[in-house]
């Protein structure tokens, strides 16, 4: 049996405001920063083999506390990427709400693509696989993923049998940790959107 502590970024000036997506140079900013402190606290009683982040600079940031705690790197996970939005990387939310293919991307996410992006069911699926693999690698072990809300939501709806369409149900915000276990039996969710207290 192999955890997964589920890590959501922790919170940057555009959280809310814009679409990052896959933007490059998204930083934490000082309220982040010291989320990520908190999770390293939070997490410092769990036993963890490895710390993995996506590429994105807002995962790194929030993972090397983490690491630094456990005395590891941080291992870069493209698996685990944000979802790739396309052309709507960076659009403000505001300009968002007025196109059609938004509103059927939050209420039909099973079957909507991002223009020139990804399907939530792509995401779902690299994650899955991403899963099993580290359960390969790191059986009767834990690992810390930071990853994006997207991203987490597609895991642990595939976990709880919830269609994709479905994630506007359970929230996963910034800082916050999700924990599933998974086995050759399946997976179980032991928590979702944990936020460590200040």
């Amino acid at each position: 049996m192999t955890t997964l502590f589920l890590v959501r970024h922790a919170a940057h000036d555009l959280v809310g405001r814009a679409l990052c997506g896959r933007m490059p140079g998204v930083k934490l900013g000082e309220e982040g920063r010291a989320q990520a402190e908190r999770l390293a606290a939070r997490l410092s009683r769990e036993t963890v083999a490895a710390v993995q982040a996506s590429p994105l600079e807002r995962a790194r940031e929030t993972a090397e506390p983490i690491a630094r705690h456990f005395g590891l790197g941080v291992e870069v996970a493209e698996a685990v990427n944000e979802i790739d939005v396309g052309a709507w990387t960076g659009k403000p939310f505001d300009e968002l709400r007025d196109d059609p293919r938004w509103t059927l991307w939050n209420s039909a996410r099973s079957v909507a693509r991002a223009p020139g992006g990804e399907t939530m069911l792509e995401v779902q699926a690299r994650t899955l696989a991403h899963m099993e693999a580290l359960r390969a690698r790191f059986a009767d072990q834990g690992v810390v993923i930071v990853s994006h809300a997207d991203v987490i939501k597609a895991a642990l709806a595939y976990c709880l049998g919830l269609s994709l369409d479905a994630l506007q149900r359970f929230d996963i915000a910034p800082a916050s940790l999700s924990t599933v276990v998974i086995g050759d039996w399946g997976a179980k969710v032991l928590s979702v959107n944990e936020v460590a207290a200040s």
